[in-house]
């Protein structure tokens, strides 16, 4: 049986993964000469972008969703089992009784085919962002490999293999594509952490990172495999309706049985699927919830790791600190973009009948990671260490609608999201820049930052408002608004006053690190500088970097080191200030009900 392939459809990742492949074989087969590390930087750069052109061709076509990789037609819907009734009672479905029966096809039906790989607004907007992202990210990796201290080429192919990840998980609509597209984008990483061979700073990162994805895929593939034994698919709109149709088959009792222990009755359309743990079928079925309530954990378990969800968040500052700024800023928001997509598709599409299970336990994560990451971030002092703690509640606050159980607030996560995404990329982008002139990096290094440098002191506390939710950075307020909406209607008001008390503590870090921008330096204080923040904004400044062995801070190459990095702090200021001046951009790009499957 030959089955087609919708290639357009499949087209960002496979763009993204002919692109890994072509720079590999370009460091492979090139002269070592000066022209081909920026070279290979354009190639990775050309192809995110033609990535993204192809996703904004498909969000600009109308009809209906992408769809490939789909179960072929004649099996089109799962084997479905119609129980041995009681004498007297004759089956009013199905070919076969006491055994397993076959149900009408697609064509018959109009079911639309269970699919593996699906192109709708859900995919179409954590693929936009994860590859709008990916140009940032590609942009600090151009200026952290200007040193030579790092292999371009494998920096490139496995940053090329974590945005291939990344572009198709939200477009996954089984549980095997779903697992192995969110390995695709953390096995990288730590990879990439562990690149700066001689750094011990950043191989304890890539240890620690590593560890953790180990832990955290072996218990998702352990609720993952529960959920296919409790339902006998991996289909997650198959795992949806079995859920449904096992709560709503009626039971019809037999002799010598009480009501409460007949055999399920097949009427209409409505079937049980055969369920792997149901192995007798001339007995009532098994009661499946506890299975599935400990599969719900485990999977919200798994996924907590990802996004460093409290209490899986041990790991954050440490790989945060020790990892080049330009993974610690993959890490925040193209790995915990894709995490939650993840975390979205099976909550919501596959288990959203089983809410009442997953609900509480997803906010009562929610208030604990925004209050410990706030709590956490309030004793840093180095910039990297700030920002990862400030990742982790801001993954509280994203995490927060989804407690809500319905459509909208899993829009107003995705709103949060796109917004954080801009905010905190453009932090990490002037991060990468004084990290470069400074051995520490800590937040003393950055007290008249913008005297010295009146282009990036301004950027970056301009980013700081955002994520405090402050006047003139009005992205962030907005974010937040959209969330104590859903919050307060949704049901879950106390939630709403721990992200406001929340809230108020993040704005004192936040506020305190902007102050230092605009506090002159006292004199004679050489505050960890090693060289004058060149003035970015006067082209002809350039800077001579230095870097203690070990001290897990960036090097660079003047010129020719700096330009990328500004070209990505004014991307992202100007997204962010689009995004403050005209919030309805973001909101427009979410449709009702998530988009999933539409």
């Amino acid at each position: 049986m030959i089955q087609s392939i919708d290639y357009f459809a499949v087209a960002p990742p496979l763009v993204l993964a002919l692109a890994a492949g072509l720079v590999l074989l370009l460091d492979a087969f090139l002269p070592r000469r000066p022209y081909v590390r920026p070279m290979l930087g354009v190639v990775t750069l050309a192809g995110v972008l033609t990535a993204l052109g192809f996703v904004v061709a498909q969000a600009s076509r109308s009809g209906e969703a992408l769809r490939t990789f789909c179960v072929p037609e004649g099996l089109t819907t799962a084997p479905r089992i119609v129980p041995a009734l009681p004498p007297g009672v004759r089956p009013t479905t199905g070919k076969l009784t006491g055994t397993i029966a076959v149900a009408a096809s697609g064509p018959e039906t109009g079911a639309v085919p269970s699919c593996s790989f699906v192109v709708d607004d859900f995919t179409l907007v954590f693929a936009g962002l994860a590859l709008a992202a990916g140009i940032v990210v590609v942009l600090l990796s151009m200026t952290l490999l200007a040193s030579g201290e790092i292999p371009v080429g494998e920096w490139h192919f496995l940053l090329l293999c974590t945005l291939t990840g990344a572009v198709a998980l939200p477009a996954s609509r089984d549980l095997i594509m779903l697992v192995v597209a969110l390995e695709l984008v953390s096995l990288p990483v730590f990879a990439l952490t562990g690149l700066r061979r001689h750094d011990g700073r950043a191989s304890e990162a890539a240890v620690k990172l590593f560890l953790v994805s180990v832990v955290s895929t072996a218990v998702t593939l352990f609720g993952v495999s529960l959920l296919y034994g409790a339902t006998g698919t991996v289909h997650l709109d198959r795992l949806a309706q079995v859920l449904r149709e096992r709560a709503a088959v009626p039971a019809v009792p037999g002799p010598g049985q009480a009501a409460g222990d007949a055999l399920p009755q097949v009427t209409g359309t409505t079937e049980a699927y055969v369920s792997a743990l149901h192995l007798s079928y001339d007995s009532p079925p098994p009661d499946l919830s506890s299975v599935l309530a400990v599969a719900v954990v485990l999977v919200l378990a798994g996924f907590a790791f990802k996004v460093a969800a409290v209490p899986f968040h041990a790991w954050a500052g440490d790989v945060y600190q020790g990892a080049p700024v330009p993974v610690a800023a993959l890490l925040s928001v193209i790995s915990k973009a894709a995490g939650f997509a993840g975390l979205i598709l099976i909550l919501v599409t596959a288990l959203g009948s089983e809410a009442s299970t997953w609900g509480p336990p997803v906010a009562l994560v929610a208030a604990l990671t925004m209050t410990v990451g706030n709590l956490l971030a309030l004793r840093q002092r180095h910039a990297v260490r700030l920002l990862a703690w400030s990742s982790v509640a801001q993954s509280g606050y994203i995490l927060a609608p989804l407690a809500v159980r319905d459509d909208e607030a899993t829009g107003a996560s995705i709103a949060y999201l796109v917004f954080y995404a801009a905010m905190n990329l453009g932090a990490f982008a002037v991060v990468m820049l004084v990290s470069r002139r400074v051995a520490r990096n800590e937040l003393d290094d950055y007290r008249g930052l913008a005297f010295r440098d009146p282009v990036a002191g301004p950027a970056l506390a301009f980013f700081l408002l955002c994520l405090a939710g402050l006047p003139p950075g009005l992205a962030g307020l907005f974010a937040k608004i959209v969330v104590f909406r859903e919050l307060v209607g949704g049901g879950v008001a106390w939630l709403a006053v721990v992200m406001a008390v929340n809230t108020v503590i993040g704005l004192y870090y936040y506020v305190a690190w902007a102050a230092r921008i605009f506090t002159p330096a006292p004199r004679g204080a050489s505050q960890g500088v090693v060289s004058d923040m060149p003035d970015i904004s006067a082209p002809g400044a350039v800077a001579v970097p230095e870097n203690p062995v070990g001290s897990g801070e960036e090097t660079g190459g003047g010129r020719r080191g700096w330009l990328p990095v500004v070209v990505a702090i004014g991307l992202t200021v100007v997204v962010a200030l689009v995004f403050s001046v005209a919030p309805q951009v973001v909101l427009d790009l979410l449709p009702g009900g998530a988009g999933i499957g539409r």
